[in-house]
């Protein structure tokens, strides 16, 4: 069972959880830039990532099991309620996605991500934010990150792939320890997180694309893989993620 949207929505509320959203949507942004004229799909529980109001279209489509609120709060409302397994979307209409506590505690997340690929445009790019397996995270349960599956960076290459999703770079982010207050040092936590202890990182971010192959003669189909835009690697330098 997901967790209710009003217990999501209370921690992205907390000093805390807005640091976990700065520094979550700092890598958005790093591998995406600017999304103006661009129609963004955010999926599970993306608000507090979806930001960019430059987009063409945004919307938030939260999984029935979780519920759903207004969202954003002043101005209409760009939220609906959805069937996590059959999105109510025509096919590739969005060039961007953003899955946040979406795989989680999916019962079939890998059909989710088919229903994901299903609404991505063909140069689409999806990214998926998931709990990792080894952060301290994965045991917070007074935070949605310790609430359903983590997931290793392999079982997540995997399961993209299952559905027919190409992996094309990941990352890893949140070192700090969840809990309260601690968003004070975030930005020292990360730093020196990412350069002696990578594996323990709370949140992967993992970006894909469509599957897609050329046409050669034979009728052999050969993939056609897009150059990496997350590249896991130390951070010089931050930014104080203090409120």
């Amino acid at each position: 069972m997901r967790q209710d949207v009003l217990e999501l929505r209370r921690f992205y509320s907390t000093p805390l959880g807005q640091s976990v959203a700065r520094l979550i949507g700092r890598k958005i942004v790093e591998a995406w830039g600017d999304l103006s004229g661009l129609d963004v799909l955010g999926l599970g529980y993306a608000p507090p990532l979806m930001t960019d109001a430059g987009a063409r279209r945004r919307i938030a489509a939260m999984p029935a099991t979780q519920g759903v609120e207004v969202w954003p709060a002043d101005a209409a409302n760009l939220s609906c309620l959805v069937d996590d397994a059959a999105l109510p979307f025509a096919n590739a209409l969005f060039e961007r996605v953003l899955a946040l506590h979406a795989l989680e505690e999916s019962d079939n997340p890998g059909e989710l991500l088919r229903e994901v690929g299903r609404v991505l445009a063909p140069t689409g790019r999806l990214i998926v934010a998931v709990t990792a397996r080894h952060g301290l995270w994965a045991d917070a349960e007074s935070t949605p990150f310790g609430h359903g599956r983590p997931f290793s960076r392999r079982q997540l290459e995997t399961l993209l792939s299952e559905a027919e999703l190409q992996p094309i770079g990941w990352t890893r982010v949140l070192y700090a320890p969840p809990l309260q207050g601690a968003h004070r040092w975030a930005g020292a936590f990360e730093r020196v997180g990412a350069r002696l202890w990578p594996p323990f990182a709370g949140v992967i971010l993992m970006e894909a694309g469509k599957q897609t192959f050329a046409v050669i003669p034979k009728g052999v189909r050969q993939r056609v893989r897009s150059t990496p835009v997350f590249q896991p690697a130390p951070i010089t330098r931050g930014v104080s993620l203090a409120a």
